[in-house]
């Protein structure tokens, strides 16, 4: 997929979901504060079909539980979009911009196959 067809998808969920609120006249409810609690509540809830599995790897999951987990993935993504247009963030660039950033945190030849934290790196 092309950078710009990656951004135009983006662009495409938030005309669709400002479409959604409107027609409920849901915008007065979506302060950044409630959006961000929002999306802190989705994603918790995307925990719970993985919970008690060994490892939570697609053969543990039956069809019920990859459709919960496919629907609290999009929950997710809806309110992630809704604040990123209500605060005004180009989430494609702020991406961008975030990978640059752990590109330096995290250099491939330094932490290859490591999972600790950028600051407990020795230089």
């Amino acid at each position: 997929m092309k950078k710009t067809e990656l951004r135009n998808d983006l662009l495409e969920l938030r005309e669709l979901i400002r479409k959604f609120v409107s027609e409920r006249d849901w915008d007065k409810f979506h302060t950044p504060k409630n959006l961000a609690t929002a999306l802190s509540v989705e994603a918790s809830e995307l925990l719970e079909p993985f919970q008690w599995l060994v490892s939570g790897d697609k053969s543990e999951l039956d069809e019920a539980k990859e459709t919960a987990i496919r629907h609290e993935m999009a929950d997710v993504l809806v309110y992630l979009v809704r604040l990123a247009d209500k605060m005004d963030v180009d989430l494609f660039q702020a991406v961008l911009e975030k990978m640059a950033l752990n590109r330096q945190k995290y250099p491939a030849d330094k932490v290859r196959g490591d999972s600790r934290k950028y600051s407990e790196y020795k230089d």
